[in-house]
């Protein structure tokens, strides 16, 4: 018998990675793989362990791999990637420093004052909706969603939020690292040349007239002297452009999909809507946008057992560690009463995900607006997944409400 191996071949793994996930983690948890040329992690213990070594880096093109060859020449033609570090892929002092400044711009408190604003803008896209006995989740809100609060967090115009949002999707779709074809890393570079020179006219409108936004937030963040360098603010708002756009939409497609395929959990949260914050921790376990991570080793490292040795690559299966039975019992089944506080759908250690509070704010929202709005809710057609085996997400949810 052939012992199963990490694959992100094939359209089951989209529509169904869970399958595998529980497969590796029973009999291959820890194993090398030679399509990624990377140790390969299914345990949450493991990723865990990964996520809070200091001595993993998080900048893959550091990796002794040719697949780190390859993604080093892709960023290359990426502009602001290739010259300013990120938060995603520097590690300390460096990301400790742009953490610092760039969290000055983005603070729990901003959020928590944009939570009249998301709520206002579900209802406009509901209103959009109208009398329409079926509609698509993603077309209709998981999609234009976080487009107009990110946009709006920026300063963009409301003209210019389908550019924001074609940028974004050709910049995500080469998130698939060596995999990706050609043509989608030429896209993303036109993607990426078009949004700088975008940017760089806001940054300068900002600089001579500033406002209370995020780019006039990053331009005027300041920590003991230090600053965001121009290419430094370029990579950050592309970072978050990024960050905020898929990963909410997945989330919300992905969770509304867990929701109606497990109805009485659905009845539970329209009969206690209170669960809602906890419900969405346990959905983002269940079925997260984000499956998984990779991590550099900076020298010999045991994990799981198994030595990664310098240079090479960690591949954290995030969305496995959620499903680890280990950490979380029965964890195939859905239970919004389970607030697992500690999922790995945003990650862990220094690298959290900066934008976490924006996307459960966002989540939250939408999810009472959507249940307040149709006493019911079911699928009107099978959804279309797509995304990578790195973020995954419904591209197409139809349904049909009354």
């Amino acid at each position: 018998m052939t012992t199963v191996q990490f694959s992100p071949v094939g359209p089951e793994v989209l529509s169904n990675p869970y399958r595998m996930y529980k497969l590796l983690r029973e009999q291959n948890p820890v194993h090398w793989n030679d399509l990624f040329e990377a140790w390969v992690f299914a345990r949450f213990e493991d990723v865990d362990a990964i996520l809070m070594h200091p001595n993993f880096s998080a900048d893959r093109s550091k990796a002794e791999t040719r697949f780190a060859e390859m993604i080093k020449q892709q960023q290359e033609q990426f502009g602001p990637f290739s010259e300013a570090p990120t938060m995603l892929t520097s590690d300390p002092p460096e990301h400790t420093r742009l953490r610092r400044l760039v969290s000055k711009a983005f603070t729990p408190r901003a959020v928590e004052n944009l939570r009249p604003r998301i709520r206002e803008i579900i209802n406009e896209l509901l209103d959009d909706i109208g009398d329409r006995a079926e509609f698509d989740l993603v077309d209709e809100i998981a999609y234009p969603l976080p487009v107009i609060v990110i946009a709006e967090m920026l300063g963009v115009p409301a003209k210019d939020r389908a550019d924001f949002k074609r940028w974004s999707d050709d910049v995500v779709a080469t998130l698939g690292g060596p995999f990706v074809p050609p043509d989608v890393i030429e896209r993303a570079r036109k993607s990426i040349d078009e949004l700088v020179a975008y940017l760089s006219g806001c940054i300068a409108d900002r600089r001579a007239n500033p406002r209370d936004d995020l780019i006039s937030g990053l331009i005027a963040a300041e920590d003991g002297g230090q600053v965001l360098s121009e290419m430094e603010i370029y990579s950050t708002t592309i970072l978050l452009l990024i960050a905020g756009n898929e990963t909410t939409t997945n989330l919300i497609s992905n969770a509304m999909y867990s929701l109606l395929t497990n109805p009485d959990q659905l009845d539970l949260l329209r009969s206690e809507p209170s669960l809602l914050p906890s419900a969405i921790e346990e959905l983002l376990r269940f079925n997260g946008p984000v499956q998984a991570t990779g991590r550099v080793a900076k020298e010999d490292i045991e994990i799981g057992g198994t030595t990664v040795k310098q240079g090479q690559i960690a591949f954290a299966l995030l969305g496995s560690a959620n499903h680890d039975a280990s950490k979380f019992p029965e964890p195939e089944r859905l239970d919004l009463r389970r607030n697992p506080t500690d999922h790995m759908a945003f990650g862990d250690g220094i690298h959290f995900c900066l934008g976490a509070p924006l996307a459960r704010a966002e989540a939250q929202i939408a999810f009472e607006e959507i249940l307040r709005r149709f006493p019911k809710i079911e699928l009107a057609g099978e959804p279309a997944w797509g995304g990578t085996f790195i973020i995954r997400g419904a591209k197409k949810l139809p349904l049909r409400v009354s």
